[in-house]
């Protein structure tokens, strides 16, 4: 257990050793501090320098940038309080620095060298470490060599420190154990469901006092939220199909151009297994007719699948003249052969039988003239773009462009959940959700081919709409309600009634349902039942579940404590054991650099710090 501690300790700080390393390499354009203003703060006796906090603000910037693929600035680093973050990093790594000097820990020169050839980045072409490339990228980071492997050998005796501090980290197993229990424990359960039909009366019929009164408390449950009053302008293909003419010719010469696709010949699913010569396929042909093989084996026999040996469908042309004459003469066999195909002597097998289809041009007449109608249109509202975009260049309003054009006007009232046929187009709602007060319409493009342009009317606050207006969602809204409240009377009915002595299978269908774990969701049920049935303790026990639609009692049946030996039992403890070895580490080296600090003291500068911010603006 104990090497297995300092194996997770390893791997908690491998990365903060190579971390450490790219920091050191990673700043560029980071400018200068000298003098009294060339220290961020201390910690005992070690030294926070400007250059370490600007250089660490860098690397984190480039890193986010790289992550998010948009421009990030300090400020941006700020709001997030990522430069306290690193700030505080810093501190600890200075404690750790400080208390590896006083203990006297250091590093040879060969443990330097070999951290600094495994930098990524540091190889020649032969793959091996390139001192030239080594020094070039120090000088561009305006670091000596010196000055770096300094740097190293100090990370690395913190590293030394870290690994001694945590390394010996041997968590109590019944921690694991316990966990592992908890999680792996399993529920037996009975349900009763209850809906309306088990309810001992009809719900009443809303009575308009009801709907007034509903809709008074409710009034936050019908208010439609601020909205956009958008006006616009837009066409698609699909509205000028109508409109288009289609010439008899243009539908025959499509026709003809799809002619493979209407007139298709006889065809045959097929599958062909070549020999080397005649002799040798008429014996595998006979052995199948005896009944001493099948193809399948004969095709497995060779080293082949049936994928390798697939034609797929073929048409007689496809086919060597002699093998297409014997093949689609016989209609009823399913081994033919030997024929000599193109590749030689062969055997197939006829899979199906796909015979000669014919659409006439007069069945695929409107077909066809769907199809060029819908080119014809888009082509009209491709044309008709440039005409209406010189239009509103020229100063000209949506309802003068639609009377001007085939474009059609319409508003409404957008939000985030329209439901408006234009409201489906995510150029719309694009163009809906960036539109400001004052903007001009500009033609846009929709994903058929078709183009809008819109205006904003105004922003219409969040209105609650009259009663009249919406009495139907009132009603059905009110219905619901009535509903979720009688199934959760009735539920607490029969809970009491099962609290005197009666059985739950005195009042419906009970279903079992075995084995649930803690984290799993019974079909159709409330989504906290099984949280609930996980609360009751002992076998017998009841819980009641209300829902929109329904209520459901619960019966505890059985707790299934989880099966040591399962596979996945091994895999949840083997999981938990490294989680908790980690987090203990993580708690105690915490708690060891939060006594560090405190005892060597933190001194930190703020007008080094401002003035680090101030040369990144």
């Amino acid at each position: 257990m104990a090497v297995k501690a300092r194996k997770t300790a390893s791997n908690i700080f491998v990365w903060i050793i190579l971390g450490l390393l790219f920091v050191a390499l990673a700043g560029f354009g980071i400018g200068s501090f000298t003098g009294g203003a060339s220290r961020v703060g201390s910690v005992g006796e070690e030294e926070i320098t400007a250059e370490d906090y600007a250089r660490a603000l860098q690397n984190e910037l480039r890193a986010q940038i790289a992550q998010t693929q948009r421009p990030l600035t300090l400020r941006d680093l700020m709001n997030q309080g990522t430069d306290q973050a690193i700030l505080r990093a810093l501190v600890a790594r200075a404690a750790l620095a400080d208390e590896a000097r006083e203990m006297g820990l250091s590093v040879g020169d060969a443990t330097v060298a070999r951290q600094i050839t495994q930098i990524p980045g540091l190889t020649g072409p032969d793959g091996r470490f390139d001192r030239d490339a080594y020094e070039f990228e120090l000088r561009q980071n305006g670091l000596t060599v010196a000055e770096f492997e300094e740097d190293i050998r100090a990370d690395t005796a913190r590293d030394l420190l870290q690994l001694a501090i945590v390394g010996g980290v041997v968590p109590n197993p019944v921690i694991a154990d316990t966990l592992t229990a908890y999680q792996s424990e399993t529920r037996d359960i009975a349900l009763l469901t209850l809906t309306e039909a088990d309810l001992p009366e009809a719900l009443p019929e809303p009575a308009p006092e009801d709907l007034s009164a509903y809709y008074e408390d409710n009034g936050q449950r019908f208010t439609r939220p601020e909205a956009k009053r958008i006006t616009y302008a837009w066409v698609r293909p699909a509205m000028l199909m109508d409109e288009v003419e289609i010439d008899e010719e243009a539908r025959r010469a499509l026709y003809e151009d799809r002619r493979e696709l209407y007139v298709q010949p006889e065809r045959r699913l097929l599958e062909r297994l070549v020999y080397l010569d005649l002799a040798a396929a008429q014996a595998a042909a006979d052995a199948i007719a005896a009944g001493e093989t099948d193809f399948d084996t004969l095709v497995a026999d060779r080293g082949l699948s049936l994928e390798d040996v697939d034609l797929g469908e073929v048409a007689a042309e496809d086919l060597a003249p002699e093998a297409a004459a014997v093949i689609f003469a016989d209609d009823e066999s399913e081994i033919i052969g030997p024929v000599e195909s193109a590749l030689g002597p062969a055997i197939f097998r006829v899979n199906a039988v796909l015979e000669a289809s014919e659409v006439p041009f007069e069945d695929a007449r409107e077909e066809l003239s769907a199809e060029l109608a819908a080119d014809a249109a888009r082509r009209l509202v491709a044309d008709l773009r440039d005409e209406v975009d010189d239009l509103l260049a020229a100063g000209a309003t949506l309802e003068e462009l639609t009377s001007d054009t085939v474009l059609r006007l319409a508003t409404l009232d957008y939000t985030a959940a329209s439901e408006d046929p234009i409201a489906g187009y995510d150029a719309f709602r694009d163009a809906a959700d960036a539109v400001q007060d004052g903007d001009f319409p500009e033609v846009l493009d929709l994903s058929d081919g078709g183009i809008f342009a819109l205006r904003l009317d105004a922003v219409v606050p969040p209105t609650l709409p009259p009663l009249a207006e919406i009495e139907a969602e009132v009603a059905e809204a009110w219905a619901a309600t009535e509903l979720r409240a009688a199934l959760a009377t009735r539920a607490e009915t029969v809970m009491a009634e099962l609290a005197t002595g009666a059985a739950l299978e005195d009042f419906g269908t009970v279903t079992l349902e075995a084995q649930v774990r803690r984290q799993d969701r019974v079909p159709g049920a409330p989504p906290t039942l099984v949280a609930q049935v996980f609360q009751l303790q002992e076998p017998g026990a009841t819980a009641m579940v209300p829902g929109a639609e329904q209520a459901v009692i619960a019966r505890l049946e059985a707790i299934n404590p989880g099966a040591r030996d399962a596979e996945d039992t091994g895999a949840l403890l083997g999981f938990l054991e490294q989680a908790v070895a980690q987090s203990l580490a993580q708690d105690l080296f915490e708690a060891y650099g939060l006594a560090l600090e405190a005892e060597k003291g933190i001194r930190l500068d703020q007008a080094v710090i401002n003035a680090v911010h101030a040369q990144f603006q």
